[in-house]
C-alpha cells in the first residue's frame, strides 16, 4: 500500500506547485475514488473533517504554515503501482484544474463530509474522521447515478458554502 507521502509526492510530480489545500483535497479525492474503482484505500492515513473540508492531519504536519508547496520532501511516487497511479492520474484530470477553494466548495457539499460534522458549527474545530466506508458508498452511489454531473458541469451558484 502507498503512503499518503507517496501520493502527495505524486500529485505534487504531476501538477507542480499548488496551494497546501488543493494538495490535501486531491489527496482525499484520490483516496475515496481508490475506494470505489480499485475496491481498496491508497493510503492508511486517517483523513478528517475540518471546517474547510478534508483534511489529512499526517500531510498537514508537514505544510503547516505555508500556503503552498512545490515538492513533498517524504515519499516518491516512484513506490506507486500503475493501478494506483492511473487511479490518481484519473482524479488530476478531473479535479486538477480546480482550485482548493473549489474543492473544498465540492466536499462540504457531500455526505461523507457533512456527515463527519453533524451537530458542529460551520467553523468549529473538530478531529472527526471521515470513514473510508462512508467514502466508499457516497462515491459508489455517486459513481453509479447516471444523472450526476462530471466536476466540469458544476453549477459553482448552486453550491452551499457551509
Amino acid at each position: 500500500m502507498a503512503s499518503v507521502h507517496d501520493v502527495a509526492s505524486y500529485i505534487l510530480y504531476k501538477q507542480g506547485s499548488m496551494s497546501t489545500w488543493k494538495l490535501q483535497k486531491l489527496a482525499y479525492y484520490s483516496q475515496a475514488w481508490s475506494l470505489v474503482w480499485d475496491e481498496k484505500p491508497l493510503f492508511d492515513a486517517q483523513i478528517q473533517a475540518w471546517a474547510d473540508g478534508p483534511v489529512i492531519p499526517e500531510l498537514y504536519r508537514l505544510h503547516r504554515g505555508k500556503y503552498s508547496v512545490k515538492r513533498w520532501s517524504e515519499g516518491s511516487g516512484a513506490r506507486l503501482t500503475e493501478e494506483e497511479k492511473e487511479t490518481i492520474d484519473a482524479i488530476l484530470a478531473s479535479y486538477g484544474q480546480l482550485s482548493g477553494r473549489r474543492l473544498s466548495l465540492i466536499t462540504h457539499n457531500e455526505d461523507p463530509w457533512k456527515d463527519a460534522r453533524e451537530g458542529l458549527a460551520p467553523t468549529e474545530r473538530s478531529t472527526k474522521q471521515i470513514k473510508p466506508g462512508d467514502m466508499r458508498a457516497f462515491y459508489a452511489w455517486l459513481d453509479a447515478d447516471s444523472k450526476a454531473k462530471p466536476v466540469a458541469e458544476i453549477d459553482w451558484s448552486a453550491l452551499s458554502a457551509s
